[in-house]
């Protein structure tokens, strides 16, 4: 390889790295949103379950990680430090393999995460007090902004422990339709209704969280092909630049 194809090789990766260290810092954002968030419907789940909590210190270690391999792959792109490429084509080769296997998991477990994330819902609307600030809170922060009612559909809340065990005709204050007459409209808690006829939203907010993830979809693989791309061109670049360093410093041994 000539030296000039070597230098750009050698400051293509450099600038890869740059953008891998972006992504890797990125990635730990996006972890430690999902940690610490308590006005969205990650809250609920991370309430419930211990399953978003070990995915968001996942993904918080592998943005540490990969800010951690975009700094080592500018010092060894820039001083041509084999080792450190080798390492580099290594770590990259893992974490590729990584992520495969992840949406693979996924993809096959897709209707046991939608099962268990329907049980975590109707769990949490049955135990429903209005006095959680953080789950109670968020679910009704969803219920408002998406004008939904309960998972499946407003028959969920019948089962809540509160409104079971009343006489008076209690509903979710944040399932109200402000365009149906009835009593004063309230973000949290239960409220009273005089007849049967409760004004509520119909549909269930699977259906809006559902047509979320459809409407986002594209920009959700667009990202993963976006990354999976970026580190594979990563991989080739660290190998082609490997190779010349390693041919470089076989001319300078001195021949008998």
């Amino acid at each position: 390889m000539g030296k000039g194809c070597i230098t750009v090789t050698k400051y293509f990766l450099f600038l890869f790295n740059l953008l891998f260290f972006i992504f890797g810092a990125l990635i730990m954002g996006f972890g430690l949103w999902v940690l610490f968030d308590n006005q969205s419907f990650i809250a609920v789940l991370q309430e419930s379950s211990d399953t978003v909590k070990v995915a968001s210190y996942i993904l918080i270690g592998v943005g540490s990680l990969s800010m951690a391999m975009g700094f080592f792959g500018c010092i060894g792109a820039i001083y041509e430090i084999r080792c450190l490429l080798g390492l580099y084509f290594t770590c990259l080769l893992l974490i590729l393999i990584a992520q495969v296997t992840a949406g693979v998991l996924i993809y096959f477990q897709r209707d046991r995460l939608k099962y268990e994330m329907s049980n975590i819902i109707k769990g949490m609307i049955i135990n429903y007090t209005g006095e959680n600030r953080t789950t109670e809170h968020t679910w009704d922060y969803i219920q408002r902004t998406m004008k939904c009612c309960g998972w499946t559909g407003p028959g969920n809340w019948s089962e809540n422990n509160l409104i079971k065990n009343s006489t008076l005709n209690l509903y979710s204050c944040s399932c109200r339709d402000p365009n149906v007459p009835g009593s004063e409209v309230k973000e949290v808690g239960l409220c009273e209704h005089m007849s049967t006829n409760l004004p509520v939203h119909d549909t269930g907010c699977i259906t809006s969280v559902e047509k979320w993830l459809l409407d986002n979809c594209g920009v959700i693989l667009g990202i993963c092909v976006g990354v999976a791309v970026i580190e594979l061109l990563g991989m080739i670049l660290s190998m082609c630049l490997c190779k010349s360093v390693v041919q470089e410093d076989y001319t300078k041994v001195p021949k008998y």
